[in-house]
């Protein structure tokens, strides 16, 4: 099992281990790491996925290496806080997502056939609504502290998956899109801004109603 980075790096298990092996030592030795729980945790968490996310917008590598170990590292803390208190570590941590990722890919691992992404994605709305745990509802476990933008496409993509909402075009934006689409978007921003409205807080209030319609339906 090679870590991908070219002849004389480490396997991947033991470079994971070693990792493991540190953050340990940090949690016994280090006074702010000792200090910290999972709720002062993740919003460094939250931050270091943005920074991610940024690195991988840019296409830079080196940039997404340095940001996906940052990542690695909080995935490593939080696990080993929850085996702190007897609630699973890292190694249940991986085999929950292994089982999850089996069970909701049917059509990988199981008999179910689908020919696109988009009823890949339905059927992964439709395996996650059924699963034990979750809140009733399409929109359940739509997490609401999400940024409005993410809180909206998640309503509308959970929408449309059960048929309530028109569904994704089946190619994907390209570049003139994208472009199009965020300068959109800056001129709505620039507009709430002239008119003295918050629109995180604006588009949140619409996407509540788009959720309280879909409800009631």
């Amino acid at each position: 099992m090679s870590s991908g980075a070219g002849d004389g790096a480490k396997p991947s298990y033991e470079a994971l281990a070693q990792l493991d092996a540190i953050t340990r030592r940090l949690r016994e030795e280090c006074p702010w790491d000792r200090e910290q729980n999972e709720r002062t945790i993740v919003p460094h968490t939250v931050e270091e996925a943005y920074e991610l996310a940024d690195a991988a917008n840019r296409g830079d590598d080196a940039k997404l290496l340095d940001e996906l170990g940052d990542v690695l590292f909080q995935v490593h803390f939080l696990s080993l806080l929850l085996e702190e208190r007897g609630a699973g570590d890292l190694a249940a941590v991986a085999e929950h997502c292994r089982q999850k990722l089996i069970r909701r890919h049917p059509h990988v691992f199981g008999d179910v056939a689908a020919e696109s992404a988009g009823e890949v994605l339905r059927n992964w709305d439709q395996i996650k609504a059924g699963e034990a745990g979750r809140e009733p509802g399409i929109f359940g476990d739509v997490p609401e502290n999400l940024p409005a933008l993410l809180y909206a496409r998640k309503l509308q993509r959970r929408a449309a998956s059960a048929g309530l909402h028109p569904p994704a075009d089946a190619r994907r934006g390209d570049e003139e899109c994208f472009s199009d689409i965020g300068e959109r978007l800056f001129a709505l921003v620039d507009e709430a801004r002239r008119a003295q409205v918050d629109p995180e807080l604006a588009l949140r209030a619409a996407a509540q109603r788009f959720k309280e319609k879909i409800e009631a339906r």
